[in-house]
């Protein structure tokens, strides 16, 4: 088996993994990555002129040029960070601070992750701007009959999820991107649900910006990646300083490399980016294509299970989503269903899933949630809507 956790009992049951929205799971050759960096290749990047040095700044720009080709990008345009938080953060503040002032709009959507939310409030806190949000309709889908009006007025940036965490509903990302552009708006894409889960081209969106993280697509915890235009990255002023992104260096004045390197400084993930890399490489030998077809098919499977269930609620549009569903029953909390379906070796989620304005506006405070990967099987959702039956039998 590629994903050696997978193989385990938890509560004396074989495990169901469905909390790949959370995070997913490692297969072997990007674990072996990881090992063969510490046992061979440990050291620092770049300016090293012994092997190990030189071995490791390979592997390092190695995956960064993987990761270009993952997304039909150039490597000067692909920025590594700490995860989809960490490349928002940098826009805001980078990009933000510079060209947004007092009087600004920041236009946002409904459906929108804390980590999509709170970067560009305190954006607006600092310069004065004001907030702006593209409404959803009761399904939570997008309502863009009135978008043109909502890009009218000092809109500078659209920054928005290309799918949702909570809800599964993926957004037309080409169009938002190609009509932001149409009004002179930028654009950021936050990719962290799609980035793994289906075909995607920064060139063909026509994005100024993409983010997403690398935990979320089989890669390790800590890495990320930000896509952004070259001319517009070479514009920006840097995010942190230190070493590795300057020129030159003086007492009372530095000179910043161009993109990637401005946005780089001090040692970087080394061995993550590495594991990065190997995991672009490893879904691309699968296809996302069919990573594609395969969640849409078990997500399928699952909500008509589901609504056979009774009592229980599927929050979201009935198409156009991809692999997650997420749901509310009327006789349990999700905290309790969670730690129920715990006991029989079923991972889901249970909470607000980092969207507390979207669950409030929807007229729920929290909600389980199955997230599906290509690793997956309708025997697992099988599984799992037994283990349901079961929970709502129980608090019924």
């Amino acid at each position: 088996m590629d994903f050696p956790i997978l193989n385990q009992e938890v509560n004396g049951h074989p495990l169901i993994y469905f909390d790949n929205a959370a995070t997913s799971q490692k297969p072997r050759a990007v674990i072996a990555a990881l090992v063969n960096y510490y046992e061979r290749d440990n050291s620092n990047v770049h300016r090293g002129l012994h092997a190990l040095s030189n071995r490791a700044t390979d592997a390092y720009e190695q995956a960064r040029l993987r990761l270009a080709t993952y997304l039909g990008a150039d490597e000067e345009e692909i920025i590594y960070t700490r995860g989809t938080t960490e490349a928002i953060n940098l826009v805001a503040r980078a990009w933000g601070d510079e060209n947004v002032g007092s009087g600004d709009v920041i236009l946002l959507t409904e459906l929108e992750h804390h980590s999509n939310l709170v970067p560009w409030q305190l954006l607006a806190k600092r310069t004065g701007a004001t907030l702006r949000y593209i409404p959803i309709t009761d399904d939570g889908r997008l309502n863009l009959d009135h978008l043109d009006a909502l890009f009218e007025g000092p809109v500078k940036i659209l920054s928005f999820s290309h799918i949702s965490n909570s809800l599964g509903t993926i957004n037309p990302a080409a169009e938002l991107c190609a009509r932001a552009k149409a009004a002179g708006v930028t654009t950021l894409v936050d990719a962290a649900q799609s980035a793994g889960h289906l075909p995607l081209n920064v060139r063909d969106l026509d994005c100024d910006f993409l983010v997403f993280s690398g935990h979320k697509m089989c890669g390790p915890t800590g890495i990320g990646i930000l896509y952004g235009k070259k001319a517009i990255l070479n514009a920006m002023p840097p995010f942190h300083g230190g070493g590795e992104m300057i020129s030159t260096a003086g007492y009372f004045e530095s000179h910043y490399k161009e993109s990637p390197y401005r946005f780089e400084a001090g040692t970087p993930a080394i061995c993550e980016a590495i594991g990065l890399g190997v995991a672009a490489e490893y879904i691309e030998a699968i296809g996302r294509e069919k990573i594609f077809a395969h969640d849409q098919d078990l997500v399928s499977e699952a909500m008509a299970r589901l609504e056979e269930i009774p009592g229980l609620r599927i929050l979201g549009p009935k198409e156009g989503r991809t692999g997650l569903v997420s749901f509310v029953m009327e006789s349990a909390h999700a905290h309790d269903i969670v730690s129920m379906a715990d006991q029989y070796g079923l991972a889901l989620r249970g909470g607000h899933h980092c969207t507390q304005p979207l669950l409030k506006k929807m007229g729920v405070p929290s909600s389980a949630r199955a997230s599906f990967y290509f690793y997956n099987t309708r025997d697992e959702v099988d599984r799992m809507v037994k283990i349901l039956i079961k929970i709502q039998k129980f608090f019924a």
